[in-house]
């Protein structure tokens, strides 16, 4: 069974920009939601906001890694594969759409709780 490498530079450059957007709205976060947080969201114990745009921030950075990893070993399996037999074109575009349809949830996920938060 053959291995995809994903480079370890690429990875951790992700995971920076994931955690600089995650930390950025947990600071600047709290002034922008005093200022126009509606009055049902007032109920709300203190910190939710943070949390909410941090758990939006890792649903999304964390599928897109995901659908990456699965692109990259789909893709370069259905490669392969047109390589041999240019006739599963259709079938390989598919499965690399279901893979790709991950990054997709985690983007909807992320709606989901910003629109309950916000």
């Amino acid at each position: 069974m053959k291995r995809h490498n994903i480079s370890l530079l690429t990875l951790s450059g992700f995971s920076a920009v994931v955690a600089i957007v995650a930390t950025l709205l947990l600071v600047f976060g709290n002034v922008n939601a005093e200022e126009s947080v509606p009055a049902v969201v007032e109920a709300l114990p203190p910190g939710v906001v943070q949390w909410g745009f941090l758990a939006a921030a890792l649903a999304t950075g964390l599928s897109a890694l995901g659908a990456g990893i699965a692109v990259a070993s789909v893709g370069s399996a259905a490669i392969g594969a047109l390589a041999e037999k240019p006739e599963l074109l259709g079938r390989s575009l598919i499965i690399i759409g279901l893979a790709e349809g991950i990054a997709i949830y985690g983007l909807i996920i992320s709606i989901l709780i910003l629109n309950k938060v916000l």
